[in-house]
């Protein structure tokens, strides 16, 4: 989560200051390597590790200046959890007992954009929304209030069929 927060906060522009700053460091390892190599010191090996170690650094760096490393945050979304996610096709998550129709639409759409990566397996994505209803102690009640369901071939992130239970969510409302 940490992660995240910081990557989401750099921008290209920061990649590109550090991949100036990385490709300094290369310059340096290349003369210090060819330097060992001249005068045969001993070292001379663990320095072309160090060397081509930090020109993969550099090359990564260069990459990350190119494509921004950004989450779309859909107006509205609540907070949910996963509670199933088997790699491919299908993903649970759990939201709130007080959601209105308009947040779990926008939370589908969230966790739709969030979840999307073209190496899962399948075709389609299967994103399915449920809460726990406690009528009674010590028995839960699985309540599946709507689902997005997204096409794995196509990144466009406006391209969802979102079906949302509404008897469910008055259900849901009278408790």
């Amino acid at each position: 989560m940490y992660l995240e927060t910081v990557l989401a906060v750099l921008t290209p522009a920061d990649f590109w200051k550090a991949t100036q700053w990385s490709s300094a460091m290369v310059g340096f390892f290349v003369l210090l390597t060819t330097l060992a190599f001249l005068l045969k010191w001993g070292i001379r090996f663990r320095l072309v590790g160090a060397t081509g170690f930090s020109i993969v650094l550099t090359v990564g760096l260069f990459a990350l200046s190119f494509v921004p490393i950004t989450s779309t945050a859909v107006p509205g979304s609540v907070h949910y959890s996963i509670v199933y996610d088997n790699g491919g096709g299908q993903i649970v998550m759990t939201v709130p007992t007080d959601i209105t129709e308009s947040q779990l639409e926008a939370t589908l759409r969230q966790v739709a954009i969030d979840r999307f990566s073209p190496g899962r397996l399948g075709q389609t994505l299967l994103i399915r929304a449920r809460t726990l209803l406690h009528e009674e102690d010590g028995v839960s009640e699985p309540l599946y209030l709507g689902q997005v369901k997204r096409q794995l071939a196509i990144a466009d992130e406006t391209a969802f069929e979102i079906e949302i239970d509404r008897s469910k969510l008055k259900r849901l409302a009278q408790l």
